[in-house]
């Protein structure tokens, strides 16, 4: 019975070209009565290599602080994605950052397009959409800057687009960034048949998979460094990536009297996936540059924390909520006007 009622539905998506985006929105909206969940895990790295002797003396002096919050991968500076218009088009384009459109803009489009589907949820039925974005153990509070927020001039996008991804989750719900907010989740007027959808964060721990590509041997010795790490007390390296898949799946699944509880107690936050010394796998709070664990001040430290974080502060906090509304005002002012430069290209795909 329950083979009759899966079904399984591959499509195509390039998040590096948002034209791609809207088609594949397009015909979800056409062929498909509602969603229920929208995870948003894809991405790239824009490493181009490692510091192997910086790598070496960490992984030797401090094996588990080294392998959770690496500090010798290189990236690349400057990468770009490829023209989103055709150059017979004539039409003036500026550039879009690589790993950002991969990992935020292309994902921020799609949940915008989505947010239709996602919302059919009646009240009466207790239910949300749920739009879940996949961040990272190493999205620290210094590798953003607002000012540069696609992190094309950064030295580390990875870093600065997990940071942005954790801002723009962590404060949608904040009425500071409601406006904005609203629009990109298309909310119209209140509706006996539809509810606003959520935002969810998670991070997938540290676990080997092929965003950063080595020679074969070099794999084996990452996943080696990674169980040794686990066995040396880190909760965060679940190492495969099924187990790595605990919090976002959680987060897909729960009950939403669930999340609204655990959320009324501990405050709006981001989990992740962890696992005991044996592996076993299971979903922990995990502490946000600026904001802590639920965004509340005196939160106790909890274990498994960065070894190098600060406690936040009330001025922390503000900080963290004001730079959430500049990023959310930015992220709409970006999306709006590249949909009207497709469109002005004869590119952009109408919504229905």
């Amino acid at each position: 019975m329950l083979q009759q009622r899966v079904q399984l539905r591959q499509e195509r998506l390039d998040l590096l070209s948002l034209v791609s985006v809207q088609k594949l929105c397009k015909r979800l909206r056409d062929t498909i009565p509602k969603l229920d969940v929208a995870i948003c895990n894809a991405g790239i790295g824009g490493w181009i290599g490692l510091n192997w002797p910086l790598a070496v003396f960490k992984i030797l002096t401090s094996w588990k602080n080294a392998t959770t919050y690496p500090t010798f991968k290189l990236s690349g500076i400057g990468s770009v994605a490829k023209p989103q218009i055709p150059t017979e088009k004539k039409v003036e384009e500026p550039a879009l950052g690589e790993v950002f459109c991969a990992n935020v803009f292309g994902h921020y489009l799609l949940g915008h397009y989505l947010a239709p589907l996602l919302s059919r949820h009646p009240p009466s039925d207790n239910t949300r959409g749920r739009i879940v974005w996949v961040s990272s153990l190493e999205a620290y509070e210094h590798t953003f800057s607002i000012s540069d927020i696609q992190g094309i001039a950064s030295p580390v996008p990875y870093e600065s687009s997990k940071r942005l991804t954790d801002l723009l989750a962590v404060t949608s719900t904040l009425p500071s960034t409601s406006r904005e907010v609203d629009q990109y989740l298309d909310v119209s007027a209140p509706s006996e048949k539809t509810t606003k959808p959520r935002i969810y964060v998670s991070h997938p721990g540290i676990c080997g998979t092929s965003i950063v590509p080595l020679h074969v041997i070099l794999e084996y010795l990452m996943f080696a460094a990674m169980y040794l790490a686990r066995w040396l007390g880190s909760q965060w390296h679940p190492v495969t990536a099924e187990k790595g898949a605990v919090a976002m799946v959680w987060l897909a699944l729960a009950k939403q009297s669930t999340l609204d509880s655990m959320e009324q107690k501990e405050g709006v936050g981001k989990w992740g996936s962890a696992t005991d010394f044996w592996g076993e796998e299971r979903v922990e709070r995990t502490e946000v540059d600026g904001w802590g664990w639920g965004g509340k001040i005196g939160e106790y430290a909890r274990k498994g924390r960065n070894p190098y974080a600060k406690d936040s502060t009330r001025e922390s906090r503000e900080t963290f909520e004001e730079t959430g509304r500049k990023c959310w005002e930015e992220m709409e002012r970006l999306r709006v006007e590249w949909e009207d430069r497709l469109r002005s290209a004869g590119l952009g795909v109408e919504m229905d």
